[in-house]
């Protein structure tokens, strides 16, 4: 139960006199008998029905109250401890202890059953960061252990949540899920990394030992779709640095990665049933210039793709760091690379080549053609194979439909399905595709250009063009993704200076990125719910290696991170850059090409 007091003229209206008491500044052994004794007389009095309490009552309880709960920001010995170990994102509730605890020669992981996987990559982690083994045992846990536990009933206990104690004796994460225990090892790792402290105080290698500060963190994810967009589809990214981009993702908290496998450019997913489309549609002649864009290099590009095999090994990997792979197969625009190697599902027929340059192409599938349709089927059906996903997605943006109002085969089905005009056409083959994924158990999720004819009954929007395309469908009651380029198109410009690289266009700095709210002001209450997340896009336009996509998308993600992750009322920025300066060390450690802050940066300038 919580206790709740209005009114009076004490100022402590709304204080929630149950939320966790900070007991850093007393002992540990008479801190929780004197916070129970002094909440129970309380809560005794109020059963008892004893008048109202006066300010001088309370007093003894306010040197326990956390700051965070009189609403000024949370305590400083709690803020100094985040900031110290540089946590990344900022965890959603911490209390801090006055002693340590020692990962010591002995230390174990312990896991039993449904934790046991868990454990073994905690263990697997933490002897990585601090350069020996850490032992994995199914216990009985015994001084100087860290036990997963996983548990239900507890209100932190969602599907992502966790919850970190530790004492002088042991640590131990508790969740209701694996996720959930994964994350709250991310957060110890993040905790006992090397380098990242100062000297003063916190994890500090000492002989043998690492001595971590008490404390307790209780933590859950604001929303639960945290996803980036790579785009191998322009500018092809190997395998391995894909494995690396879920490692960074799992890092920070990040859960989704969706792949832009397919577009005019082209195609790199191998369909079996439709062999061409890697043996034509994963070259081009050539590609745009750098510094020229309108030019060509001259160099053919391909044949780049994936085979079903090595995409299953991706999502193997991910899964394992609770990294969910979303693909992304465009469709009915975009379409290009697909139609050069079978050009009859077509409205013209071609011939046609794969784009060599960047931008919208006016040939797309016919959405007239009975056979057309039936293709996208049996390729989505091999996708759904590969990728377990709820969501699968179909892309949907900048359709040109000039080639459907010249197409007597398109202009056919407008007639016999009593649409009004070709958007309404996008709008009835959106629904043979949703109803199609729908048949096998998965769900449709399009660019906000979906909404044009209407969304079709299950669709889920990805809300690019701005967020009133995303708070128009949430108040309708359809899921939504945030992903406005005002905010998370990573491709445009970070810094002003002449030394920036060739982007897209566009400036995001940092500050931009992490004062985004998903939630749209205008979007009732009642709707949040719809509102999934959000995600940061890294178009590959001008991104030519793996090197670009890690300058272009840190530190940014890191922000996205936060504001996908923490509390919206926690979030401020000059926190958020003092915990990044000591985070950066960890991406040095790990070999990210991040792009280094500069004095703009710091002073949070977005214009």
């Amino acid at each position: 139960m919580d206790a709740h007091f209005g009114g009076g003229s004490s100022g402590l209206a709304g204080v929630d006199l149950a939320r966790p008491f900070a007991t850093a500044r007393l002992s540990k052994s008479t801190a929780p008998r004197y916070r129970q004794c002094e909440y129970m007389r309380l809560r005794l009095a109020m059963a008892a029905g004893q008048p109202r309490m006066k300010l001088k009552d309370f007093l003894p309880m306010l040197v326990l109250l956390p700051i965070t709960a009189l609403g000024t920001g949370p305590s400083s010995v709690e803020d100094e401890e985040v900031l110290r170990a540089g946590l990344m994102p900022r965890p959603a509730h911490v209390r801090v202890g006055d002693d340590t605890f020692q990962i010591g020669s002995n230390t174990r992981v312990i896991g039993t059953g449904a934790a046991t996987a868990e454990a073994e990559k905690l263990a697997e982690a933490l002897s990585i960061v601090l350069g020996r083994r850490i032992a994995v045992s199914i216990g009985p846990a015994e001084k100087g252990d860290i036990e997963l536990v996983l548990v239900q009933g507890d209100s932190w206990a969602n599907t992502e949540g966790y919850k970190l104690s530790i004492d002088r004796n042991s640590a131990r994460i508790c969740a209701a899920t694996p996720t959930g225990l994964f994350y709250g090892g991310i957060t110890l790792r993040q905790l006992v990394w090397p380098g990242m402290r100062d000297s003063a105080a916190g994890a500090e290698t000492q002989g043998k030992g690492v001595f971590i500060r008490t404390m307790e963190i209780t933590d859950s994810p604001r929303f639960p779709w945290r996803g980036l967009l790579v785009d191998p589809a322009r500018h092809f990214l190997p395998l391995d640095f894909l494995k690396k981009m879920v490692d960074l993702m799992s890092l920070h908290k990040l859960n989704t990665l969706q792949i832009h496998l397919t577009d005019d450019q082209g195609w790199r997913f191998e369909v079996k049933k439709y062999p061409r489309l890697i043996e034509i549609g994963s070259r081009r002649a050539e590609s745009p210039k750098r510094g020229a864009p309108n030019d060509g290099d001259g160099a053919p590009y391909g044949p780049f793709f994936y085979t079903q095999a090595q995409m299953r090994e991706l999502v193997d990997y991910a899964r394992a760091r609770h990294v969910t792979i979303v693909p992304e197969i465009e469709m009915p625009g975009h379409f290009l690379a697909a139609l050069a190697a079978y050009p009859e599902f077509s409205c013209t027929g071609g011939p046609f080549e794969v784009r060599t340059r960047w931008g919208v192409h006016s040939d797309i599938l016919c959405a007239g053609n009975d056979a057309a349709v039936a293709f996208v089927r049996d390729v989505l059906a091999e996708v759904i194979e590969v990728f377990p996903s709820e969501f699968i997605h179909i892309g949907g943006d900048e359709v040109p439909r000039e080639r459907w109002r010249a197409c007597p085969k398109c202009q056919a089905r407008i007639r016999k399905e009593g649409l009004k005009n070709e958007a309404q056409l996008q709008t009835w083959f959106n629904g043979q595709i949703e109803q199609f994924l729908a048949s096998r158990g998965r769900r449709m999720i399009g660019w906000d250009e979906i909404l044009e004819g209407g969304l079709t009954p299950g669709a889920a929007v990805m809300s690019w063009r701005g967020t009133r395309g995303g708070a128009a469908a949430a108040e309708a009651g359809h899921d939504v993704v945030m992903s406005p380029t005002s905010h998370c198109y990573f491709d445009y410009a970070q810094g002003k200076g002449l030394l920036e690289p060739e982007s897209i266009g566009g400036f995001i700095p940092l500050a931009k990125v992490y004062g985004f709210d998903p939630v749209p002001g205008e979007l009732p209450a009642d709707k949040y719910r719809h509102v999934l997340g959000v995600q940061g896009n890294l178009w590959s336009e001008f991104m030519w290696s793996p090197q670009d996509v890690e300058y272009f998308a840190f530190p940014r993600a890191a922000a996205l991170a936060e504001v996908s992750w923490s509390p919206a009322q926690t979030r401020n920025f000059s926190d958020f850059l003092d915990r990044l300066d000591r985070h950066l060390k960890r991406l040095d450690q790990l070999k990210v090409n991040y792009r280094k802050l500069d004095q703009n940066d710091r002073s949070g300038q977005i214009q």
